[in-house]
């Protein structure tokens, strides 16, 4: 008799494990470089002032004609409630750990989910990269007279930073708020993620990018037309990757020429 192991015991699911962790390292990776340059090329547009400035005038009238223009209003209304101001503060800067730490679980646990967050992702940076570059935005702290800078005032860890012009870093990108965009791809992949198993907890998510909404807006940093924005953006991100993942099946199952045998 042979003791021999039959040939799918143990060592496969080792072996997949291990290329799992790999391949979510080298999508992290990825990752890491394409934000990295994202934020490179983000620094580079929007450098007129003038401009950006011009933009914001021009975007503060649309509102009013809208009825909209309710960022100082709010803004006032935060910086008299000290506690929330704090609130809001830690908020506007700690969001992106709920965020990052959602999408390395959707790479990991939920690889298929991932796949269409990453193409999303993708089309959602280049499409607020077009925008950043073609139509500078100056925000409403430093367009709109009477808005008080309450990161800048309340921040101590980096506040004063966030008003400095010679840092290199893009002031005037307000359209669309990326701090509500990130919040909202998050809430998708989460979503994504958990609507087949948990549709009911599926939907909690989402008041992550619902409540940087009157956060962006009462800390002075965003119009009410960057939110509308920023949902645009997602919704746009969306359909393109939905579309990259149609033409990417029909490509995968045409069929292909046959090589004839020549007898």
């Amino acid at each position: 008799m042979s003791d021999a192991r039959p040939p799918d015991s143990a060592p496969p699911p080792v072996r997949t494990g291990l290329r799992g962790w790999r391949r979510a390292g080298v999508e992290l990776a990825g990752l890491v470089v394409g934000l990295f340059l994202f934020s490179r090329l983000r620094n580079l547009a929007g450098t007129d002032v003038r401009w950006a400035t011009e933009n914001a005038h021009a975007l503060q009238a649309v509102e009013r004609g809208l009825s909209l223009d309710v960022e100082v209003a709010v803004n006032h209304w935060l910086a008299s409630h000290p506690t929330l101001m704090v609130v809001a503060v830690l908020y506007y800067r700690l969001y992106y750990l709920p965020v990052v730490g959602v999408l390395l679980w959707v790479l990991v646990r939920h690889p298929r989910a991932y796949r269409t967050i990453r193409r999303t992702l993708i089309v959602m940076l280049f499409l607020a990269l077009l925008v950043f570059w073609l139509v500078p935005l100056s925000p409403p702290r430093f367009a709109l007279p009477g808005i008080i800078d309450i990161v800048a005032e309340h921040d101590p860890v980096a506040g004063k930073a966030s008003r400095d012009l010679t840092t290199g870093q893009n002031h005037f990108s307000a359209m669309p708020s990326l701090h509500v965009a990130w919040c909202a791809l998050g809430a998708y992949a989460a979503w994504l993620a958990l609507r087949g198993k948990h549709p009911r907890l599926a939907r909690l998510p989402w008041l992550l990018p619902v409540g940087m909404v009157p956060v962006v807006i009462g800390t002075g940093n965003h119009y009410v037309l960057d939110v509308a924005g920023s949902v645009l953006l997602l919704a746009l991100s969306i359909a393109a990757s939905a579309s990259w993942q149609r033409h990417g099946r029909l490509q995968l199952h045409r069929p292909r020429g046959r090589n004839r045998s020549v007898g």
